[in-house]
């Protein structure tokens, strides 16, 4: 057996360990969290009903509720390995039948999240690349500066806003169910919006490295057209971009859990939300294994088109990876960073937990210059109180996914690549139920669920950068003079690669954040009188049309957060 396929035989035995470790993990959801799978299927099934022993012991006969999770998970997966997903233990219908109907809703909503997440990132870049590609120069600070406010949004708030704006006052467009194509839009909107200013900002990163180049000097020296030499460097940093393009996609399949409970859209994603509420397993352990198979599939298909895209200059040794500049916007992000500051230390010297119901709702003024929220307190010593729960947690949490990403990303392993296509398939939320199950609610479970998977795009960078410069033609004849591996990956690996996935990590900070807070939103992070701005967001949304000053000031450090990150650059 030659080493490409040995090396290709152990990604699929460690893709098989994975998917079975976490059926393992999904199927002991009832025992992580105490609770006895029966009392939840009666409740499920009547509320009425008593917790009769007698009645609880029917049910797991009847449903076929096994003795452990182990022995539950391995014989879910025997049967899944024969086609036979099992049945739901609350309808008693067949899991697969009752599937295919979400899957197809999901996948139609994270393809049409896709293309609006594509086509804006696009515009975005547009002007600053044609301006780039024919007089130099790097991208504009107006299409980072808009690509951080769009992935500073989180997917509930601005789905919350179009449905309210489009759907509500306006009548444009069906504000819940899912009826057919005139259902998309708005959550297609939400979804897309947010993950079009992370796009974005990849992309910039990828078209700065790409200009740097010497074949662009190159071609601009020869007199080669804007046009010709804007599509090329189009193409050299779509080809850096396209595995995290892939891994978007999987992500909005997932983290359509939050829209499709917000429209009411009976997607793969509120369908297994809804089964690990009533611990349905094996409708879990289905809609799980969905997830697993896609992201397997996709992550695999993204690191073959970055291979195609590039071409015989992976083959040849005829990359020179660029070093992205940018340093001309370092100005204005320590002037955001410095309002940032400001107001948090503004509001770390109010007193965040005094309660005035006479005060309630209160519109800024010169004693609470941000407003009152529901219980009278100010909301600009929750702002600043927020923000060390908020901001700190999002940095804890980008720095041990930087740590991991660099590890996976450069150790030239199939088997790690396996890993992280699967894990990429898990939904954040998924991971927060799981967090839940074990530590309870709370803002450490809900950052280490968030941890779980922040990695991922980063060891997803990090292996298609490393790829490119072991292909450099430098790094060859290192190799042919004799350096070792580890030599290769100190001296000329990690120098190159590092910078990016520094800057990658920081613009992550924002996007960790926002998944803190669609936890919180669900109710799975910080408790809701926490002044963590997750939660101030999620208590604010009922009250967005008669006090949006309340929605506005957490939705305020979250934008200001994202500013932040996107004007200190992106790398490839």
């Amino acid at each position: 057996m030659t080493a490409s396929a040995l090396a290709a035989a152990r990604g699929a035995v460690i893709a098989l360990g994975s998917v079975v470790g976490l059926a393992l993990v999904v199927g002991a959801l009832p025992w992580l969290s105490g609770d006895d799978p029966a009392q939840t299927v009666l409740r499920a099934r009547s509320a009425e009903r008593e917790l009769d022993p007698a009645v609880l012991a029917a049910i797991r006969q009847d449903v076929g509720i096994p003795d452990d999770a182990v022995s539950g998970a391995l014989g879910w997966l025997a049967g899944a390995l024969h086609g036979d997903l099992g049945r739901s233990w609350v309808s008693g219908a067949p899991v697969a039948d009752s599937i295919v109907q979400p899957l197809g809703i999901s996948l139609s909503l994270a393809a049409s999240a896709a293309v609006v997440c594509l086509v804006c990132a696009l515009l975005l870049l547009a002007p600053s690349l044609r301006r780039a590609a024919g007089s130099g120069g790097g991208v504009g600070g107006g299409a980072l500066a808009t690509g951080a406010l769009l992935g500073a949004l989180p997917e509930f708030l601005v789905g919350t806003a179009l449905l309210t704006a489009l759907g509500v006052h306006l009548g444009l467009a069906p504000t819940s169910g899912w009826s057919g194509p005139e259902n998309i839009p708005l959550p297609a909107l939400a979804l897309g919006l947010p993950a079009a200013g992370v796009l974005g900002r990849v992309l910039s990163g990828a078209v700065d490295a790409t200009l740097a180049e010497p074949w662009v000097r190159t071609w601009r020296a020869a007199g080669f057209r804007r046009a010709t030499t804007a599509a090329a460097v189009l193409r050299r940093a779509v080809a850096v971009a396209l595995p995290q393009v892939v891994l978007l996609f999987v992500g909005l399949l997932g983290s359509g859990i939050v829209v499709e409970t917000l429209f009411a859209i009976p997607g793969l994603g509120s369908t297994a939300l809804e089964a690990v509420l009533a611990q349905d397993l094996p409708v879990v352990q289905a809609c799980v294994a969905l997830l697993t198979l896609i992201g397997l599939a996709l992550g695999a298909a993204g690191m073959l088109a970055h291979r195609r895209l590039l071409g015989p200059a992976m083959r040849d040794g005829a990359l020179t990876p660029g070093a992205a500049g940018g340093a001309g916007h370092q100005r204005w992000a320590l002037v955001v960073t410095g309002l940032l500051v400001a107001l948090v230390v503004a509001g770390l010297l109010r007193d965040p937990s005094s309660v005035a119901l006479s005060e309630r709702l209160g519109a800024p003024s010169a004693e609470a210059p941000f407003g009152t929220d529901e219980l009278g307190r100010d909301l600009l010593a929750r702002f600043g109180h927020g923000a060390l729960l908020s901001i700190g947690a999002a940095l804890a949490i980008s720095a041990i996914a930087l740590v991991l990403g660099l590890l996976v990303g450069t150790a030239r392993a199939r088997a790690l690549a396996a890993l992280t296509d699967v894990l990429n398939a898990v939904p954040p939320v998924l991971a927060g139920i799981i967090a839940a199950a074990v530590a309870g609610p709370g803002l450490l479970g809900a950052g280490a669920a968030v941890c779980a998977v922040a990695w991922i795009p980063l060891a997803v960078h990090a292996r298609t950068l490393a790829a490119e410069v072991r292909a450099a033609g430098f790094v060859r004849a290192a190799r042919a003079l004799g350096a070792g591996r580890a030599r290769i990956l100190l001296r000329h690996v990690l120098p190159v690669i590092l910078p990016p996935l520094l800057r990658h990590a920081l613009v992550r900070i924002p996007h960790n954040a926002l998944a803190l807070a669609g936890l919180g939103f669900l109710g799975l992070a910080a408790p809701h009188d926490s002044a963590e701005w997750g939660a101030m967001l999620s208590t604010s949304l009922p009250y967005a049309e008669s006090a949006p000053w309340a929605v506005a000031v957490p939705a305020l450090g979250l934008a200001l957060l994202g500013l932040v990150a996107g004007l200190a650059r992106t790398g490839r």
